[in-house]
């Protein structure tokens, strides 16, 4: 059931950053929406669900935004399986870790974005595109300060953990 939920949600998801995302831009900053959402749910539900998340929000974002199809997929995919790896890190801290990860994964996926985007010349030319990048890594992470660790606790509070009957 959370494959579909997972699919659904980075659907509208998609369709939210491609509509409303230009007018909730702050200067140069527009907020990734999808991959924010994709990073919370896979802290939050775990990496299989994290992985749907990315294909199908990845592939919705490609097509309404007339990209290279796969182009965000394979850019949210990388990053998810990342988030996937801290999670199962810091298990215990997961609340607490979401938003420290958002921020790292958030450079990761702007920077894979753009070199794919580069590497089949749809994007422009810039020398340096770290000083153009960060204002969203901080609008992303505001959107995770917002939404991460709530999802996270919210799910580990009223989902039960699956343990061994002896």
């Amino acid at each position: 059931m959370s494959l579909f939920v997972a699919a659904i949600g980075a659907t509208v998801t998609a369709i939210v950053e491609l509509t409303v995302g230009p007018y909730i831009r702050v200067g140069d900053a527009q907020p990734h929406l999808v991959f924010v959402f994709a990073v919370v749910w896979t802290f939050a539900i775990g990496l299989e669900s994290g992985l749907v998340w990315a294909f199908v929000g990845g592939i919705a974002l490609d097509v309404l935004a007339q990209r290279p199809l796969g182009t965000s997929s394979f850019a949210l995919i990388i990053v998810v399986g990342l988030a996937g790896a801290i999670a199962r890190l810091f298990y215990r801290w997961r609340p607490l870790v979401v938003v420290p990860a958002v921020v790292v994964l958030s450079l990761v996926y702007s920077m894979t974005l753009f070199l794919l985007l580069g590497a089949l010349g749809s994007s422009t030319a810039v020398q340096n595109p770290v000083p153009a990048l960060l204002p969203s890594v901080g609008y992303d992470a505001i959107v995770a300060i917002l939404v991460g660790p709530l999802a996270v606790a919210v799910h580990d509070r009223y989902v039960e953990e699956e343990r061994v009957d002896w």
